[in-house]
C-alpha cells in the first residue's frame, strides 16, 4: 500500500508552508492596512518612490509586519536582513553593520535591518542601533506587538517613525482564505482542491482572530486532513469537519503586555458605565486568557471604592467576599463569585465623590505639610501639655445636644471652611447628604 500523496511533495516551492508561499510579493497583493497602504497614503507613496526611512511597525501577530518590511526592501532595492531580538544579540548587530558598510561602499546598495520583536532588546541594547541609524548605514525596521512608547528608549524612538498596523478584519481574512484555497488546488501533482462551505469559512476566519498567519495555518491543516483521511472533495467541507481539525481557539492575550492593560481598562470602564454585558464579556476574556484571578479580584475591590464608593457601601464587602470565595473554591467554581461581584458593581449606584475628596485631601496635606493641629483637639496626657493649652475647650460630642458639638473646628487654621466631599445624592449617599445638610444648618445657627 502506497502512502497518500503529500501536499508538499512536488517541488521545492510546495515544500514551503502555505503561509510562506502566500506571502505577497507586490503591494497590490498586500491585503488590509489600507489606512497605511491605500492609494495616496504617505507610507504607500514613500515605498513607491523609494524614500523610506527607519521605522517601527507596531501591531498584533499576523497583521503583516514582516511582509511589509520585505516589500519595502524589494521596492527600494535594498538588501533585507532579518534579525531576531529574541535569539540574536549585539555581536550579530555589529556583523550586520560591518557587512552593510562594505555593501554600501562596494555595491552602492543599502541595507534594511529588520529587527523582529525589537521590544525584547533592553534599552542599553537598543542604543547599539543609534549611530548607524543616524548616519544611514542601515535602515532599521523594527517590528513589535508591544506599545513602542513603553518598550523603546526615547533616543531610538525619536529617530523612528511609528506605523500602527491593525488586526485584519473578517472580510480581508476571507479573501486570504479564498486565495489559499486556489493555491492549494493548483500545486501540481498530489494537490487536491477543497471547497469550504460558508459556515466552515466563517469558523476558520473566526478562529484566526485577525491573524493572517493563523488563518493560513488553519486552511493548511484542513487541507492536510482532507488528504490524510481521504475525505472526498466533491462536496464542500463543512464546519463540523473544520471544528474537528482545529484546536480550541486561544484568545489573543498577553498577561504582561499592552493587551493586559487594554482589557482591564475595558472591564473597569464597563463597570463604571453600568454595562452588565460589557462587564461580563471583558471579565470572561481575561479569565479565558489566563489572567490571574486574584489580580481581577483586586481590581474589583478597587472599582468598589473608586467608582461605587459610598453610593453603595456594601459593594466593598461584596468585592472582598468574592476574593475570599475565589481563594476558597479556586477555578472554575470561584470564577462565578468574581462574575457575581462584577455584576453587582456594574448595577450599583455610582459615586466617585470619596475618591475625589481623598485626592483633594492628599493635595492639601502636601501643600500644608506643617499645619498645626488646633490646640483644643490635641491630646494632653501630661500636666505640662495641659498647662500649654492642649485639649483646652474640647467639647465631647456625645455629651453635646443631639450628639454634635456645633461650634467645634477640626481643621488647621489654613484650611478652615474647605469642602472636599460632596455626596452625589445617589444611593446611600443621598442619606449622607441629608446628614451633612442637617449638621451644616446647626453650625449656621450657632
Amino acid at each position: 500500500m502506497t502512502d497518500p500523496p503529500s501536499l508538499f511533495a512536488p517541488g521545492a516551492q510546495r515544500a514551503q508552508p502555505l503561509a510562506a508561499r502566500m506571502r505577497p510579493e507586490r503591494l497590490e497583493d498586500f491585503l488590509g492596512q489600507l489606512h497605511l497602504l491605500g492609494s495616496g497614503k504617505p507610507l504607500r507613496r514613500a515605498i513607491e518612490t523609494g524614500d523610506v526611512g527607519s521605522m517601527v511597525l507596531w501591531g498584533p501577530p499576523g497583521c503583516g509586519k514582516t511582509t511589509l518590511a520585505r516589500l519595502i526592501a524589494a521596492y527600494t532595492s535594498r538588501l533585507f536582513v532579518p534579525f531576531s531580538a529574541v535569539t540574536e544579540g549585539i555581536p550579530r548587530v555589529r556583523e550586520v553593520i560591518r557587512e552593510a558598510k562594505e555593501r554600501a561602499s562596494m555595491e552602492g546598495r543599502g541595507t534594511i535591518l529588520f529587527c523582529d520583536e525589537i521590544h525584547r532588546f533592553n534599552r542599553a541594547q537598543q542604543d547599539a542601533f543609534l549611530p548607524w541609524v543616524e548616519d544611514g548605514t542601515i535602515t532599521l525596521i523594527g517590528a513589535t506587538t508591544e506599545n513602542p512608547s513603553f518598550e523603546l528608549n526615547a533616543a531610538l524612538l525619536s529617530r523612528l517613525r511609528v506605523f500602527v498596523l491593525e488586526p485584519l478584519d473578517a472580510e480581508v481574512l476571507a479573501d486570504i482564505v479564498d486565495r489559499a484555497l486556489i493555491d492549494l488546488g493548483t500545486g501540481g501533482e498530489g494537490a487536491r482542491p477543497i471547497v469550504l462551505a460558508d459556515d466552515a469559512k466563517h469558523l476558520v476566519v473566526q478562529y484566526a482572530d485577525g491573524d493572517a498567519r493563523k488563518v493560513l495555518n488553519a486552511v493548511e491543516a484542513v487541507s492536510e486532513h482532507v488528504i490524510r483521511e481521504g475525505v472526498t472533495t466533491d462536496a464542500s467541507i463543512d464546519a463540523t469537519t473544520v471544528r474537528e481539525v482545529l484546536e480550541r481557539r486561544l484568545p489573543r492575550y498577553d498577561k504582561s503586555g499592552e493587551e493586559h492593560f487594554n482589557l482591564i481598562s475595558a472591564l473597569h470602564k464597563a463597570v463604571r458605565g453600568s454595562d452588565v454585558e460589557g462587564t461580563l464579556y471583558w471579565l470572561a476574556r481575561m479569565i479565558d486568557g489566563g489572567e490571574d484571578a486574584l489580580y481581577i479580584a483586586r481590581r474589583l475591590v478597587r472599582m468598589a471604592v473608586e467608582d461605587v464608593g459610598l453610593a453603595d457601601p456594601r459593594a466593598l464587602s461584596v468585592a472582598l467576599a468574592a476574593k475570599e470565595t475565589y481563594d476558597f473554591l479556586g477555578s472554575p467554581e470561584g470564577e462565578l463569585a468574581l462574575a457575581q461581584a462584577a455584576v453587582y458593581l456594574a448595577t450599583a449606584p455610582k459615586s466617585n465623590r470619596v475618591y475625589n475628596a481623598w485626592g483633594h485631601a492628599q493635595h492639601a496635606a502636601r501643600e500644608h505639610p506643617s499645619a498645626s493641629v488646633p490646640l483644643h483637639i490635641r491630646n494632653a496626657p501630661t500636666g505640662l501639655m495641659k498647662s500649654l493649652g492642649y485639649g483646652k475647650g474640647y467639647q465631647y460630642d456625645h455629651d453635646a445636644p443631639e450628639g454634635f458639638a456645633v461650634e467645634q473646628e477640626y481643621l488647621p487654621e489654613e484650611l478652615r471652611g474647605v469642602r472636599w466631599y460632596e455626596p452625589s445624592g445617589l444611593g446611600f449617599e443621598k442619606q449622607i447628604a441629608e446628614r451633612l445638610a442637617w449638621w451644616a444648618e446647626r453650625r449656621k445657627g450657632s
